[in-house]
């Protein structure tokens, strides 16, 4: 592949990455402090990028130079925002969250993927309580859930398929039960309400997954939310990783140390990625919309382990 070749292919997957009603010349004016004629002068590939020019821009729009270069390696290159702090006050986290679901929504055809090893952070938000396992009588945490639903709200735009096992909400009843035993909830009170929240939270999700459509609690009319596919898969699920779409890019978000996550618009990696879901989605059962008897089944499931939780 020739040199020209090479600078419009780059141009192709940056204007690819950006949303459709920004302009990649007005962005690469600003980026690298240049004229606009001598912008369209690299767009054209009349003029070659600096190498300072080329990391500057892959650094800024996470592009991998082994797309640009054709180069079929095995390394994948992954963008870790999180990876340069030591640790970052959860108010912030979920504001970083906050911005990219605004960013994501500003793209056109979007739809999402969620294989939910654990119960999906955008479902933690809808009730006050469960984010509080210390105490719900303090209000540290007002904040976060006021920020907690600016994120359900972005959520709720997206269409999205969702694989969930049984085992979804481990990590959560396990949580509870260790901050139980380990004495750190102040009352058992505070436990009882967390649990109540959560069994809210189940019941919500529960009538999103009936309806075939995401919307927050007492919301007056869902016609114009987001559909919601919902999957149950018994036997494996894997890792808890989130696959975006739109008519611009694929990406994949895959978590890591927790509450970490690094993503990846690398062509081969998420071409894998989204054919491993939809062959996983493919052995799995749907229960939205219709699956009465599954969906009331799977759900009691977990309702169950949540009363038995209370007894403890």
């Amino acid at each position: 592949m020739e040199a020209i070749e090479m600078q419009q292919q780059f141009f192709s997957l940056l204007k690819n990455s950006l949303p459709a009603h920004v302009s990649m010349a007005d962005e690469l004016a600003g980026k690298l402090g240049l004229s606009y004629d001598s912008v369209y002068r690299r767009i054209r590939g009349e003029k070659p990028l600096s190498m300072a020019e080329l990391k500057l821009l892959c650094e800024t729009y996470q592009i991998s130079l082994d797309q640009v270069l054709n180069l079929q390696s095995d390394n994948v290159l992954f963008r870790a925002p999180d990876i340069n702090h030591t640790q970052i006050p959860f108010p912030l986290y979920i504001q970083g969250m906050l911005a990219q679901m605004k960013i994501f929504n500003s793209f056109d055809g979007k739809k999402m993927r969620y294989l939910c090893k654990d119960m999906t952070f955008f479902h933690f938000y809808h009730f006050p309580g469960i984010e509080a396992k210390f105490s719900l009588k303090k209000d540290e945490f007002v904040d976060c859930f006021q920020i907690g639903q600016q994120v359900i709200r972005e959520y709720n735009q997206i269409p999205s398929v969702e694989l969930w096992n049984v085992e979804s909400v481990n990590s959560t009843h396990s949580q509870i039960q260790y901050y139980y035993n380990a004495g750190l909830f102040e009352t058992r009170e505070d436990m009882i309400g967390v649990i109540e929240s959560l069994q809210q939270t189940l019941d919500h999700l529960q009538l999103q997954v009936e309806q075939g459509v995401k919307f927050m609690p007492g919301d007056p009319d869902t016609r114009y939310q987001a559909g919601l596919q919902f999957y149950i898969n018994e036997v494996v699920l894997g890792s808890n990783t989130i696959l975006i779409e739109s008519d611009q890019h694929r990406e994949s978000l895959v978590t890591y140390s927790v509450l970490n996550y690094m993503s990846t618009k690398d062509t081969r990696f998420c071409d894998k990625a989204f054919s491993s879901f939809d062959n996983l989605l493919s052995r799995s059962t749907p229960i939205s919309a219709t699956g009465e008897k599954e969906r009331n089944r799977f759900f009691h499931r977990l309702k169950e382990r949540l009363e038995a939780l209370k007894a403890i």
